[in-house]
């Protein structure tokens, strides 16, 4: 079988999520003649059928199912590339780092400062996201490196190393009776009738069951927070989410929270690799600095 290309896994793609070869025309703004050609020929081609059709439009068989599951990052992997390429082709290369918006602040400053002074290293641009963001933004080619958090980020087909490991706190309205504890466990939190645990959205956007509200940025979270209506449990080096209004309580028995670097497991890029060991650096003067001030 000759080798698949990417112009028809991108219409086999589309025509699987609409589950309709009309639509899937429409939104690759093709007719619908061409678009059944080329999945018949796909189908010829691979030796299966790849759809099942029905009144209602078309289903996958299974040799489809397995094909829209390898599909979808080989599409997403060649557009990374392409990104990647085009960045590195600038006259004037820099690289992208992705962060959370407010996490890890001191050692991001740390890290800009480490890489601004490493002569043979490339500048650095900040690229700010929310919670899943930056596994995305990597995986897309939309950034080079990112700092990221074990607890809580989807870290398959990463490389990573370790930067810092710490406690959780808990962000609770500073009116809010468990505000005045010197320390909280995880049983504390859990059912709080008048705080409901507020509900991130899963790394495929859909949200888990439960009274809390369904949060969608770290400033509405940190907000909500302020008025009493949820609670957060956080790294503790996290800013955006700590207010005036907000006291953060220490959670003893929560997971420890472990921020790495993380890149493209693909990448043998020695630029990404001096930003990796430049992280290592700046986490050491951080941790270094946190020890002469505790």
């Amino acid at each position: 079988m000759d080798d698949l290309e990417t112009r028809e896994l991108r219409y086999f793609v589309t025509v699987a999520e609409e589950q309709h070869v009309g639509r899937a025309a429409v939104r690759l703004g093709m007719s619908q003649p061409p678009l059944s050609r080329a999945i018949r020929q796909l189908e010829l081609r691979i030796g299966a059928a790849l759809f099942q059709r029905t009144p209602r439009g078309v289903e996958l068989t299974p040799a489809g199912t397995v094909l829209l599951a390898e599909a979808r990052p080989a599409l997403a992997a060649m557009a990374a590339a392409g990104r990647r390429a085009r960045r590195a082709g600038t006259p004037s290369r820099r690289l992208v780092l992705a962060v959370k918006a407010g996490a890890d602040h001191e050692l991001l400053q740390a890290l800009l400062d480490v890489q601004g002074a490493d002569p043979q290293a490339l500048p650095l641009d900040v690229q700010f996201g929310e919670v899943h963001e930056q596994a995305a933004f990597l995986r897309d080619g939309s950034a080079d490196v990112a700092l990221m958090h074990r607890t809580y980020d989807d870290l398959t087909g990463f490389d990573t190393e370790d930067l810092r490991t710490e406690q959780q706190v808990a962000i609770l309205p500073r009116s809010h009776r468990l505000a005045a504890r010197a320390s909280l466990s995880v049983a504390d939190l859990r059912d709080l009738p008048d705080l409901p645990a507020a509900r991130w959205p899963r790394v495929d956007g859909t949200y888990a069951d439960g009274p809390g509200p369904e949060v969608h940025s770290q400033a509405q979270l940190a907000q909500l927070v302020a008025l009493g209506r949820t609670v957060i449990v956080i790294p503790r080096s996290s800013r955006t989410l700590q207010w005036p209004e907000h006291v953060a309580v220490p959670v003893l028995d929560a997971p420890l929270a472990t921020t790495v670097v993380a890149w493209p497991a693909t990448s043998t890029s020695p630029d990404v690799a001096r930003v990796v060991r430049n992280a290592v650096r700046a986490a050491a003067l951080v941790a270094g600095a946190e020890a002469r001030t505790a």
